[in-house]
């Protein structure tokens, strides 16, 4: 029996929940179950209360505002926990279409990929500024040459895991998931795919950033510390070995002019030539240091796959076992009844 568990992270969405809740499809063929979760990260609104009287199957509680990414990793856990064989991820602003989850699931049940991201097709959405379109198509190069996926909406936070992909994930970024998981996934295997999707008309203002530059900021600074994660050697020494470089270049800039005119001037070259020269070299031994250390981090990141493995798989059992104590006595009492 394969069970669809759909994650909505909240933060104040009383007032556009219930329509984005009321979209949802309730059933999906290929999936047996299909329940919703909500993730509330500090909202000071009703959304709870919303969310329960809209019939939402779980909840999950922050009690005080953590940001969208923990809120996302929060909800994968939860849904790993409640036994989710699919994971889908949607935003409580009803801004992607909720029909399009059928064909975003498709690829994982046809097992051709792990993580599905809705391509919103960004070019095409009236409502992005030109300069939003252009950053948006930047991003996503960005991430794809990071990743080494080929995923045109790297932003994009309506997307599908499979049970696989949300046991390997782990989010420890503070602003956004949708960056990170994808250099995670690719750095981690996973197969990944894209499926065109259409969005709902807008809602309310973004709450992720205050300005675009914002956003590049710390997207910019996300995607700089993953892959430097995941590719510390790549990172660290094409960075020192330009430093060490252009040391090389300002070394012999200053003996050409040491030997043409007698040793005379352009001692600055030869102070940055040799700070330069320093630098590179702290550089790439940093990066084969970092190297050094990324490969103990996979091997505590397979250790920590295995313990969450067995410990859910230990949870299920616990809880078969108890269904099976409590279903006991009923059988035993109806067998000695007359």
């Amino acid at each position: 029996m394969s069970k669809l568990i759909i994650q909505i992270p909240c933060l104040d969405e009383a007032k556009t929940l219930p329509a984005t809740i009321a979209a949802l499809p309730k059933t999906i063929p290929g999936i047996d179950v299909v329940e919703l979760l909500i993730i509330d990260d500090g909202s000071t609104d009703d959304t709870i209360a919303v969310a329960r009287s809209c019939g939402v199957h779980h909840i999950v509680s922050h009690p005080q505002n953590q940001g969208l990414a923990r809120a996302f990793q929060s909800g994968l856990d939860a849904c790993l926990r409640l036994g989710a064989d699919i994971i889908v991820n949607t935003d409580a602003d009803n801004q992607y279409d909720p029909a399009a989850i059928p064909e975003l699931v498709r690829p994982i049940l046809e097992r051709r990929a792990d993580l599905v991201v809705g391509d919103r097709g960004t070019n095409e959405i009236a409502h992005f500024s030109w300069t939003k379109k252009r950053l948006q198509r930047l991003g996503s190069w960005v991430v794809r040459q990071a990743s080494g996926t080929e995923v045109n909406d790297a932003t994009s936070g309506f997307r599908a895991l499979s049970r696989h992909a949300a046991l390997k994930l782990n989010i420890i970024s503070e602003f956004t998931y949708t960056l990170e998981s994808l250099i995670q996934a690719g750095n981690k295997n996973l197969a990944t795919a894209s499926v065109p999707v259409s969005t709902n008309p807008v809602t309310r203002e973004s709450r992720l950033f205050k300005s675009n530059w914002a956003y590049i900021r710390k997207s910019a600074k996300t995607i700089v510390r993953v892959y430097s994660m995941y590719k510390p050697m790549r990172a660290f020494v094409w960075l020192g070995s330009i430093m060490f470089a252009l040391g090389v270049a300002l070394g012999v800039r200053f003996l050409v002019y040491y030997f043409t005119e007698g040793g005379t001037g352009k001692i600055q070259s030869l102070l940055l030539g040799v700070i330069l020269l320093v630098v590179g070299a702290q550089t790439i031994l940093t990066g084969f240091l970092a190297d050094v250390m990324g490969h103990n981090r996979t091997l505590v990141e397979d250790v920590l796959f295995r313990i969450k493995r067995i410990e859910l798989e230990l949870g299920a059992r616990s809880t078969r076992s108890d269904q099976r104590k409590t279903d006991r006595p009923t059988s035993e009492s109806s067998a000695k009844s007359p």
